[in-house]
């Protein structure tokens, strides 16, 4: 009896305990979320660090942003432990709820520097443009994959547009330019991996212009928001009414420039940690804080470690069994890409303030949350590649 219990197929009777290879638990790529939680730890020691001399509880942002990163590792699960195909089917559902919160927050929204960007709970801040960007590339992508061809037909790439073009002039009017330009980056992304003619991408870029032209003329974007452009174009102006518009994006180049090769080392740099020189650094410009401390060096191992995950995504885009898994793939990849770009761009002087965050480094409960989603489902397309 011995010998035939030793004899006895791995795969016979009760006693077997291994799942089958293609079983998603088994096939979780391990080095993007590690380079996922390497980022969002990153993000927490540049909290801390920009944060700690304005506030009387030094820990208040640092504590918030680790409360978030639980909430977000929780949301990536849940989202990873569900079928991109179930996804899809919702996918409708979750877009009419995400134009729903876009109404509501442009009637009902706290409004800060004359914008209606979010949901005040008590300490917390929902932003619903946020969330919008992991719905809406859900649905995009859902809404092409039905077209089984190599080149997305015309009628497709108009109704896709039409998606994307509701909650991004929702996200105007608050107004958003910043997060509007993801939604168009995001589209803009998906599309040309969905096989649109270069003059489809070039329509997409000449009515985002004009959608744009069209709110400044009509008084929707503030004076708040055209003062960063024109703060913009005149960064040695002198002139009291843009002082305070330059002045934050003057001294994070003056940062980045006095870190040097290696920095000034951790808490020891002088606009970052002894002084209020740059206005909400851990939020908008957290690049400017590695800069400073970590020198040349820190910054070129944090665009590293995007540029390694932006890989990651890309080789899981070209694994995926199915189109769908490749639109979510590429919208996320285009998002990415996109924001940090803007982010860095903006706190070196190349591009104007708009307040778009650096994915996993600035602090904010929405955006960690919704690009932990955003993983969660690129993961979710690589654990079920093989069914």
């Amino acid at each position: 009896m011995a010998l035939t219990f030793l004899q006895r197929k791995p795969d016979s009777g009760l006693g077997n305990i291994r799942s089958s290879p293609s079983d998603p638990s088994r096939n979780v790529d391990w080095v993007l979320l590690l380079l996922q939680m390497s980022l969002a730890v990153i993000g927490c020691f540049v909290i801390f660090s920009a944060s700690r001399t304005k506030q009387v509880d030094p820990y208040t942002f640092v504590t918030r942003q680790v409360v978030f990163l639980i909430a977000a590792m929780i949301a990536m699960v849940v989202v990873m432990s569900i079928d991109y195909e179930t996804l899809r089917e919702r996918s409708r559902f979750f877009y009419g709820v995400t134009i729903m919160f876009l109404v509501l927050v442009n009637v009902a929204g706290a409004v800060s520097n004359g914008a209606r960007l979010s949901f005040d709970l008590g300490p917390l801040r929902l932003q619903p443009a946020e969330f919008a960007k992991a719905t809406v590339l859900l649905a995009l992508a859902a809404y092409l994959a039905e077209e089984r061809s190599d080149e997305v037909s015309y009628p497709r790439f108009l109704g896709g547009l039409i998606m994307v073009g509701v909650p991004t002039a929702l996200i105007i009017v608050q107004p958003d330019l910043g997060s509007a330009s993801v939604m168009v980056a995001m589209a803009m992304g998906v599309l040309l991996v969905a096989g649109a003619k270069p003059k489809y991408i070039l329509l997409i870029t000449l009515m985002s212009f004009a959608t744009v032209v069209a709110a400044v003329v009509s008084g929707i974007v503030n004076r708040y928001q055209l003062r960063r452009i024109e703060a913009f174009f005149n960064q040695d102006s002198n002139d009291e009414v843009l002082r305070d518009f330059i002045y934050q994006p003057r001294n994070a180049i003056r940062a980045i420039a006095t870190g040097g090769l290696t920095g000034k080392g951790w808490l020891q740099g002088p606009l970052t940690n002894a002084r209020n020189d740059i206005p909400v650094q851990w939020a908008d410009f957290p690049f400017s804080a590695v800069g400073e401390q970590f020198g040349l060096l820190g910054c070129g191992v944090l665009i590293g470690l995007f540029a390694l995950m932006l890989l990651r995504i890309w080789r899981i885009a070209h694994l995926s069994k199915d189109m769908l898994g490749t639109y979510l793939c590429a919208g996320v990849f285009t998002m990415i890409l996109w924001q940090v770009f803007q982010n860095v761009a903006m706190t070196i002087g190349l591009m104007p303030v708009t307040g778009l965050p650096m994915p996993f480094i600035s602090y904010g409960g929405s955006g960690l949350i919704a690009f932990s989603m955003m993983l969660g489902m690129v993961q979710n397309v690589h654990m079920r590649r093989y069914r």
